[in-house]
Formats: structure tokens, C-alpha cells, sequence
């Protein structure tokens, strides 16, 4: 995919404007863009008519901002993280479809949220425990297209990685699974399902 120089100079003011500077560039590592280049590739042929996004874990709003570039089906994004530092940085960089009110960062527990969104994105499967996440998926409406990612890296914040994709696919409890498949990195082995919570 390409990212517009508008969209670029946006990212690099939401990096020099952040609190940390050095942690917000993170979300720039070679593993963190690959693995949300594999998410648009697969999810984008699932979409043809316009759609809402939740994306739960959205952290500093790269992965909105990469969606938002990648089609002009994407109507509205939410991106909702934990951590109070990531809000003002996401809205930083996806500037342009926060005037254009097609985005809006927020800060919440994503078990404490309402979703009513046409996709339904959690790319922090392994930063919630497994009651967190059953409670999660319990608020996810049926008909909604969910996209989880988890991976295999162990560092005390993953607090429930998967050990291969069946692995994951056992936690994720879909019953209908319409992608599933690993993306091998450097430092470890990204997992992803696409699908919906029944038949």
C-alpha cells in the first residue's frame, strides 16, 4: 500500500508532539506495519459497500490511518485504547478524517464499550486475559465481521499469546471462520482470524 504525503506529514507531527516521542515511534517497527499490512490485504476484498470500524487496542491510530488509505468504503472509524496517552496522539494522526468526522479516538477499557460498528477489529488479543476477552466478544453484535490478531512473543504484558494458529483459533471461539493464518516476523509469529462469532 501507499501512504499520501498529507497523511505522512500528519503521522511525523503526532510523533514529535507526544509525550514520548521514542514509545509512540514503536508503532513504526518493521512487525507492527507488516502485521497491519497482512490485516488490510485480507480484510480489504470482504469489503464492498461502505462500513464502520471499531478498532479495539487501536493505540496511537496507525492502523486507522492505514485503513482510512486503503479505501474509500471505510465511512467511520472509532479507535478506543486503555491508555490515556494514545488519544491525543491517534487523533493527531488521522487528523484529516477527524475534521472530516469520519474518525474519533477514545480512551476506555474495550469490555466496557457499547459496539456498533460493521467490523469489529482487536489486534491486542494477547494483552487481555481470557475472561477479559470472553466478556469482550459477548458485546459484539452477530452480525458484526471481526478481525483478531495475537502472536506468539513473550513479554510480561502478554498475558495470553497462542502458541500456533489452531492455538489461537481454540481462544478465539468462532464458529465461523472465514480467514486464519500466521505471518512469520522477525521476533515472533503474528496470528490472524477473520470471521464472525456463529454460523
Amino acid at each position: 500500500m501507499q501512504i499520501d504525503t498529507e497523511h505522512l506529514h500528519h503521522w511525523m507531527r503526532a510523533i514529535r508532539q507526544s509525550p514520548d516521542p521514542m514509545r509512540t515511534m514503536d508503532a513504526f517497527w518493521r512487525g507492527q506495519i507488516a502485521s497491519k499490512e497482512w490485516l488490510i490485504d485480507n480484510l480489504m476484498p470482504s469489503i464492498t459497500n461502505p462500513v464502520s470500524v471499531d478498532i479495539h487496542g487501536g493505540w496511537v491510530g496507525t492502523l486507522a490511518s492505514m485503513l482510512f488509505q486503503s479505501s474509500t468504503m471505510i465511512k467511520y472509524i472509532r479507535s478506543i485504547d486503555i491508555d490515556p496517552s494514545c488519544e491525543n496522539i491517534a487523533s493527531t494522526m488521522n487528523q484529516i478524517e477527524l475534521e472530516a468526522g469520519r474518525f474519533r479516538a477514545v480512551t476506555a477499557d474495550m469490555c466496557d464499550v457499547s459496539i456498533d460498528a460493521n467490523i469489529v477489529i482487536n489486534t491486542s488479543c494477547e494483552h487481555i486475559t481470557e475472561e477479559q476477552y470472553d466478556k469482550w466478544i459477548s458485546q459484539v453484535p452477530e452480525n458484526s465481521l471481526l478481525v483478531l490478531q495475537s502472536n506468539d512473543y513473550k513479554i510480561p504484558e502478554h498475558v495470553r499469546i497462542s502458541q500456533n494458529i489452531d492455538d489461537f483459533k481454540n481462544q478465539s471461539n468462532l464458529k465461523n471462520i472465514l480467514y486464519a493464518g500466521e505471518l512469520e516476523l522477525p521476533m515472533y509469529k503474528r496470528f490472524m482470524i477473520i470471521g464472525k462469532k456463529s454460523l
